[in-house]
C-alpha cells in the first residue's frame, strides 16, 4: 500500500471512510472500514497525521489514535465545508478533511481529555434537568391557572402552588388533584437531583485553583467557571483576549468591503453554552449595579449611562471573557477597577 503523509477520516457510527493523501497532495488510497477494524488498520500504518472533523466521538477517537503514535488534527466542520467538491458523500468529505487539515493557516481543535469531557457532561446533564424542571413548573402553573389556582413564576413559588392545590383538592376533579400531585412530585425530584449536581460542581470548583481564580470575577460563579474549563480549549492557545471572545461569538459580525468597516450584531459563532452563561452572569451584574448607590466600575457606569442594559450585558460578557483569558494565561488574581472619584 502507498505510504501516505496524512489520513483523513470521515467519522460515523459504524462505517468510516478513509482518504490517504501523499506528501505531494496526490491520492494514496481510499478505503471504507468498519468500526472494529479502524484502530487495527491505523496501527499498521507508518506514523503520520490523522485528520478528522471535530464532531461527536472525535475526541474519543483522537485519544485512541494518539495512543497509536499518530499526530491528530481536529478540524471544525465549518472549515471543512468549503473544500467539499461538488457531490456530498463520504469519500468527498474525507478528501475535504485532508485538504482543510493541510492548509498552513488552518485552526484546529485541541483533543479533550476524558476528564474534561466528563465535566462537560456534568454541566450538560444539569442544564437538561433545569430545562425539564422549568417545563414541569410551567405545565403545573398553566393547568392549575385554569381552575383559579395561580402563583408567581419561578421554582421558589412551587411550594405555595402545591399548598394551594392541597387546600382546593376537595373542590377539584379527582384527575386534577392526582395529575397536579404528579407534577409537584416531579418538580421536587428534579430539585433534589439539581441540588446534588450543584453540590458536585461546587466541590470540583473548589479543588481547581484556576476555577477558584475565575470565580472571583463579578458575574462568574461555579457553573460558569467550570463551563470554561469544560468547553473552552486551553486559553494559552489564544494570542489575545479578543481571540477568545471572538471564539465565543461575542464580537461584532463584520461585513466590511472596499476599506469601509461595517460591524453588526455579535456573530454568535462560538460555544453557545458558555456564551449564554457569560451573558447571564453579566446581566446579573448589570441589574445589581447601582442598587447600593453609585456604580463603582467607571467603565460600567459610563456604558449604563449611554446604552441599553441588554447591550451593556453583552459588552460586559465580552469584557469578562477577556479578563478570564488574562487571569488564566498570566496566573493572576482579579483586580477590581479603581472607582471613579471625579
Amino acid at each position: 500500500m502507498t505510504e501516505v503523509s496524512m489520513i483523513g477520516i470521515d467519522l460515523s457510527k459504524r462505517s468510516f471512510q478513509l482518504h490517504g493523501m501523499c506528501a505531494d497532495g496526490s491520492v494514496g488510497y481510499r478505503r471504507t472500514l468498519s468500526r472494529g477494524r479502524l484502530l487495527a488498520f491505523l496501527a499498521r500504518q507508518p506514523r503520520c497525521v490523522v485528520a478528522m472533523e471535530a464532531c461527536g466521538g472525535a475526541h474519543h477517537w483522537g485519544r485512541e489514535i494518539l495512543g497509536l503514535g499518530h499526530a491528530v488534527r481536529l478540524v471544525p466542520p465549518v472549515y471543512v465545508k468549503p473544500f467539499v467538491k461538488r457531490q456530498k458523500n463520504d469519500a468527498a468529505d474525507a478528501a475535504a478533511i485532508c485538504e482543510a487539515a493541510s492548509r498552513p493557516t488552518m485552526s484546529f481543535v485541541a483533543v479533550k481529555t476524558a476528564e474534561q469531557q466528563g465535566r462537560g457532561m456534568l454541566f450538560r446533564v444539569r442544564d437538561l434537568l433545569v430545562r425539564q424542571r422549568t417545563q414541569a413548573i410551567n405545565a403545573l402553573r398553566g393547568h392549575l391557572a385554569e381552575f383559579g389556582l395561580v402563583a408567581p413564576r419561578g421554582p421558589a413559588h412551587v411550594g405555595a402552588l402545591a399548598a394551594a392545590l392541597d387546600d382546593a383538592r376537595a373542590d377539584l376533579p379527582d384527575a386534577v388533584g392526582e395529575l397536579g400531585a404528579v407534577l409537584v412530585e416531579q418538580v421536587a425530584g428534579l430539585d433534589g437531583k439539581i441540588a446534588e449536581l450543584d453540590k458536585e460542581l461546587l466541590a470540583q470548583a473548589r479543588q481547581d485553583p484556576d476555577v477558584r481564580r475565575l470565580m472571583t470575577i463579578p458575574g462568574v460563579g461555579p457553573v460558569t467557571a467550570m463551563a470554561i474549563q469544560a468547553f473552552a480549549p486551553p486559553l494559552d492557545g489564544f494570542r489575545h483576549g479578543r481571540d477568545f471572545s471572538a471564539w465565543l461569538g461575542l464580537v461584532p459580525r463584520q461585513h466590511s468591503t472596499a476599506g469601509k468597516p461595517r460591524l453588526g450584531r455579535i456573530s454568535k459563532m462560538g460555544q453557545r453554552d458558555l456564551r449564554r452563561l457569560l451573558v447571564l452572569g453579566a446581566m446579573s451584574v448589570v441589574r445589581s449595579a447601582g442598587r447600593g448607590g453609585a456604580v463603582r466600575d467607571p467603565w460600567l457606569a459610563d456604558m449604563l449611562a449611554r446604552k441599553p442594559k441588554k447591550l451593556v450585558a453583552v459588552a460586559l460578557a465580552n469584557r469578562t471573557a477577556r479578563i478570564a483569558w488574562a487571569m488564566t494565561t498570566r496566573q493572576q488574581s482579579y483586580r477590581a477597577p479603581a472607582p471613579n472619584t471625579a
